[in-house]
């Protein structure tokens, strides 16, 4: 499934803040639920990772399912992350569900949320 193909480019465009593929990536009117319970804007995503508030040291997907509705896909990844947030260190497993949408043969995150989850 092509979906799989994104996830990894995702996953590897957060671990180096590479800005202009998260910025293809991701859709203009992305709203992102943090592991906090606010919610964001692509423009905040992209400004974590373009000042440096935000650096990834590890982002292994340990698992990645997927639901695909026509042009709309449903993931749910498994992750286990170690960096930094706002100079904090933070590291353990967490789960991203990401809505992707389908526009002009190109897949786009619209939607999504992070959780840490327990060992």
């Amino acid at each position: 499934m092509q979906i799989e193909v994104y996830e990894e480019r995702l996953r590897v465009a957060m671990l180096h803040s590479d800005v202009a593929e998260l910025d293809l990536l991701i859709d203009d009117e992305l709203l992102f639920v943090g592991p906090g319970g606010g919610v964001y804007t692509k423009a905040d995503d992209l400004q974590l990772h373009r000042s440096g508030a935000q650096r990834m040291f590890q982002a292994d997907w340990q698992a990645v399912e997927w639901r695909s509705y026509g042009t709309t896909c449903i993931t749910v990844v498994t992750a286990v992350l170690a960096g930094t947030l706002m100079g904090e260190p933070f590291s353990g497993r967490f789960r991203y569900l990401r809505t992707w949408v389908q526009k002009e043969g190109v897949w786009r995150v619209v939607a999504g949320s992070v959780s840490a989850i327990s060992e």
